[in-house]
């Protein structure tokens, strides 16, 4: 499900799952991971995280058919998808993503946690959780508010509408945008400048920028609260509605009031 390769110290790990539009599922991602650990332990210095082909999508996200239909939180910390956002974050080395298409839902999330973004024009990024009425968790809000100005976050989880290329790169969440053509050679050159720097150096950058990007006060009281809303909606009508909507491809009918708690 996909592609790997090392050279000069850095690392490709390509989606090759287009029969699922390269959705995240738990075998493609026990794969990710388990060339994420073969490349810590080989000491490579960057890796670049990419579609094997030129396709419209880049990813679909979570795989839907993973995710449980109702009474259970779709996310909980044991959920594939969780661990393979902790192993990009946790990886010692940066990870660049190299879009060519659009990103959807967990895939979304998961370009947030890689270190820099580089894309062409095609590229769009939208987080769907409105459309299946799925609580999101609050260390995925966290990621994205560490990477966008806080109305863009709000307007992408409200409308769960895609972000365009110019507008991502305007809000500061993509590094470099570029064409089509130049999109390969601008990300490997940036891949290679980075393997040329101290690794150490660089490790040390990452963990400590990624700690205070997430340091967001947060007492017991307000988590327990965050989580009892959540709890309200997965157990609520809009979740199974949204899921099983998405699998007999139909419009939802989400019913449930806005008042879900104060």
């Amino acid at each position: 499900m996909i592609r790997v390769e090392r050279a000069d110290q850095i690392g490709t790990i390509a989606f090759d799952h287009y029969k699922k539009r390269n959705a995240l599922g738990a075998d493609l991602i026990d794969q990710v991971l388990a060339a994420l650990a073969e490349m810590k332990e080989d000491g490579t210095r960057v890796i670049v995280l990419r579609s094997a082909l030129t396709e419209r999508v880049w990813s679909a996200g979570h795989d839907v058919d993973e995710l449980p239909q109702a009474n259970v939180d779709p996310l909980p910390y044991s959920d594939p998808l969780e661990k393979l956002l902790r192993g990009v974050r946790d990886f010692p080395a940066p990870v660049i993503a190299m879009i060519h298409g659009s990103v959807w839902g967990g895939a979304c999330d998961l370009v947030m946690n890689c270190d820099l973004v580089i894309a062409d024009q095609s590229s769009s990024f939208a987080i769907t959780p409105a459309k299946l009425g799925l609580p999101y968790n609050a260390s995925g809000l966290a990621s994205f508010m560490s990477r966008l100005p806080l109305c863009i976050v709000k307007e992408m989880f409200f409308t769960a509408e895609p972000l365009s290329a110019e507008r991502a790169e305007r809000s500061g969440f993509i590094n470099l945008l570029v064409s089509e053509e130049e999109l390969e050679e601008k990300t490997y050159a940036m891949a290679r400048t980075i393997a040329s720097r101290s690794a150490a150096s660089v490790a040390v950058a990452k963990a400590s920028l990624n700690a205070l990007s997430q340091a967001v006060p947060l007492n017991p009281r307000q988590f327990e609260h965050l989580q009892g809303l959540r709890r309200s909606v997965y157990f609520g009508p809009d979740y199974r509605e949204g899921i099983q909507a998405f699998l007999e491809k139909r419009a939802p009918l989400f019913k449930a009031p806005p008042e879900i708690g104060s």
